[in-house]
């Protein structure tokens, strides 16, 4: 903190205090509640990972148990036991691919993948049958066995032209809601050629059953009937496969590709993007940006980087590319597109800054007095677009390099589906409480998430109050990082499912539920790709081409009915663990009457309603210097985390008279999200216009330069990956 006298605290230096490991299994928490017998279960609070291990065990020590029992029933021989440790053996496979799909890559990484399990099994097998009887055995069982090695020559064979097929699938170019019907892309081959493990166990069963029944009845012809069906379908696989590296079924070529991008680009016209890059937990950091960029005047875009997020991005009109390699993001530089806005800060948007014809805003995904909101890479951005003058002094106070002249206030336009306050519940109704905990962050800082230290008192006393309906709603990445923040999040969640079994109620008749269903049906077969499973990427860019005009009047539409159907559909006593996408944060604001939350920017968009709201804090400081550090505590009701504060903040908001804070609450959303009017999207869609056009009056200054006194090399062609990473030397020298 600032020494200076009247200097104003800043966040950023904030003294950090961890907190000791527990000797034993996940804390819980001392305080409210635990000596009313509410204590979480047993089995949530010990023993999960001792159990995981003896399962992990046992999925171990199955399979090879069964194969020594293999080799000793082969070796002996003992016909029985060769048949059961085989029967056991492969009905360990099936539990393994069925229930313990982990376990799979560990046997691969141990260099015991399916292939090696089968061909021991086999081969195993096929000692048993030679050491049976006489000697004679060796040339009446050597046709079996040339036909097992057949059998896995072809396997082999399958295997690479998969391979080869599915590089030709693998497009440099990933799309969404595009008409890629010039590419002839075609539906993907049966999952069951694409998958070794499920394809060897599949085809092989035949030839494995059939050398157990000779092992039995001592008949070669049991043998070679199940080798025969087993080559039949290896055979058949093989084909098909080979029929999709013909000249005239495989898809575009990749400069084809790349060609018929640079043409869509054209025909198209971008000017403005959102560029994301990031894991499939953190898809929601893009999704909230969705419908305020949908909302622009222009053509917009969504660029990504990783092919497995195309899937995560929510439903949505505007067309999305993903551009996995650098050598074809820098296609780009020669589009319409203008402006790239960035909601979040990643290792490849060094990657995209490096074009010089797009101008850079980082709008960020939420605001918050945490670290992460003033972040010093922001400074590599043209702009950063914040919600209000809080960010721009929150800047200015971490001195990270962001000029405040390029600081530009647009408020938050997703805010505009939060519902104003209403006053407080009607007399004799419940109060909902909505518990939004953020999660532990990467730091290690207590102070990030009140789960582990405060998550369990504050809801044992929430439940204590009959009046009460809680919905709790903890951040998708809780538990990602410290193992006792996921142990806490999950005691939490089956107090509140305990205590809605306890509570009952009547509920809404059956056609509330039959109208949630057919509501649900009604979105999803809007939103949904619906893709089969064995879908590929290639498959999926051909079952999503440009959406039909008025689509996305029709989700707006189905969204609100979904809403609607899904609050009738819930008793009005029932508590609430809230995971699924569906209802959204938003909707989760619209129900409650109060937020209790941490330090984050869970508190500032809840501003936006005018409600109460609280925030726990477990940062180990003063109560007032939690407030000084934290501007978006001003307006809050500090929770210690006993949660001795409850009683006394619901009676505040059940009894408006009692809450000293509304004043301070509106002073607060002014200054966190910037005045109402003009509205947020307004704001935000000027701020995009101005950037566009500061980006064309450095195009047509660069072009007027070209031109006049040619400094700069020609336009660069696209042949190789580095060649747009150059950068010109001031002087007009080559490097």
């Amino acid at each position: 903190m600032c020494d200076e006298p009247g200097a104003t605290a800043v966040p950023l230096s904030l003294p950090r205090r961890r907190l000791p490991r527990p000797p034993r299994g996940p804390r819980v928490p001392r305080g409210l509640g635990l000596a009313r017998g509410l204590r979480p279960a047993r089995g949530l609070r010990f023993g999960l990972p001792g159990r995981r291990t003896v399962v992990k065990g046992l999925v171990l020590c199955v399979p090879a148990a069964a194969f020594v029992a293999q080799a000793v029933g082969a070796l002996l021989p003992h016909v029985p036991l060769l048949l059961a440790a085989t029967a056991g053996s492969l009905a360990a496979e099936g539990v393994l691919y069925r229930w313990q799909r982990g376990m799979v890559s560990l046997f691969a990484k141990s260099h015991v993948d399916v292939t090696v399990r089968h061909v021991l099994r086999d081969l195993l097998l096929v000692v048993g049958l030679l050491r049976l009887g006489e000697q004679h055995r060796e040339t009446v069982y050597a046709p079996l066995v040339a036909g097992l090695l057949a059998f896995y020559g072809l396997h082999w064979a399958i295997q690479a032209v998969s391979v080869l097929v599915r590089r030709t699938r693998t497009l440099p170019v990933v799309t969404r809601n595009i008409d890629t019907s010039a590419l002839r892309l075609t539906p993907a081959p049966p999952l069951l050629l694409r998958r070794p493990g499920h394809r060897l166990a599949a085809f092989g069963l035949p030839a494995t059953a059939g050398l157990l029944a000779t092992t039995a009845t001592d008949a070669p012809v049991c043998g070679a009937a199940g080798l025969a069906l087993s080559l039949t379908a290896a055979l058949t696989g093989l084909g098909v496969l080979l029929l999709r590296l013909l000249p005239g079924r495989r898809p575009a070529g990749e400069q084809e590709v790349l060609d018929w991008f640079e043409a869509w680009l054209a025909a198209y016209r971008p000017t403005v993007g959102l560029y994301f890059s990031g894991g499939a937990s953190s898809a929601y950091q893009a999704n909230m940006w969705l419908e305020p960029l949908a909302r622009l005047d222009g053509r917009p875009l969504i660029v990504l980087r990783e092919r497995h997020m195309v899937q995560r991005i929510a439903a949505t009109d505007i067309p999305v590319v993903c551009l996995p390699r650098v050598s074809t993001l820098m296609r780009l530089e020669h589009s319409t597109l203008r402006v790239l806005l960035h909601p979040s800060n990643s290792g490849k948007t060094s990657q995209v800054l490096r074009i010089p014809t797009i101008k850079h805003a980082f709008v960020n995904h939420g605001e918050s007095d945490k670290l992460s909101s003033c972040n010093p890479y922001a400074k590599a951005y043209d702009e950063v677009w914040v919600a209000g003058p809080a960010a721009r002094e929150r800047y200015a106070l971490a001195e990270v390099g962001v000029e405040d002249k390029d600081v530009v206030e647009i408020g938050r336009p997703q805010l505009d589906a939060v519902a104003p306050y209403a006053g407080p519940p009607a007399p004799g109704a419940y109060t909902t409480v909505l518990y939004a905990p953020t999660w532990e962050g990467w730091d290690g800082n207590p102070g990030n998430t009140s789960v582990v230290e405060a998550g369990e008192n504050l809801v044992r006393a929430l439940l204590a109050d009959p009046g009460v309906r809680l919905l709790y709603k903890p951040h998708p990445l809780t538990g990602s990082v410290d193992p006792r923040a996921r142990a806490a999040d999950l005691r939490i969640r089956e107090l509140v499912r305990a205590a809605g079994r306890e509570r009952g109620g009547p509920r809404p008749d059956a056609s509330a539920a039959a109208e949630l269903t057919r509501r649900t049906a009604e979105l999803d077969g809007l939103v949904a790709a619906g893709f089969r499973s064995a879908a590929d990427q290639a498959e999926r860019m051909l079952r999503r081409p440009a959406p039909e005009p008025g689509r996305a009047g029709e989700v707006a539409r189905a969204t609100a009915a979904w809403e609607e159907a899904y609050r009738a559909s819930l008793p009005a006593w029932e508590h609430q663990v809230v995971t699924d996408a569906r209802p959204p944060l938003y909707v989760c604001f619209n129900q409650a009457d109060l937020l209790i939350s941490d330090v984050s920017s869970v508190i500032s968009d809840f501003l936006a309603s005018g409600k109460p709201y609280a925030v726990a804090n477990t940062s180990g400081l003063a109560e007032d210097v939690f407030r000084k550090s934290f501007p978006t505590v001003a307006a809050a009701t500090v929770l210690t985390p006993d949660a001795s504060g409850v009683p006394a903040l619901l009676e505040a908001v059940r009894h408006p008279e009692l809450d000293e804070l509304a004043g301070a609450r509106a002073e607060l959303a002014l200054r966190l999200l910037g005045p109402a009017e003009p509205p947020s999207q307004e704001r935000f869609a000027g701020a995009v216009r101005a950037l566009c056009a500061t980006a064309g009056e450095h195009r047509a200054r660069m072009a007027e330069r070209t031109s006049a006194e040619l400094p700069l090399p020609a336009p660069r062609r696209h042949a190789g990956a580095l060649s747009t990473s150059v950068a010109p030397d001031p002087r007009g020298r080559r490097p």
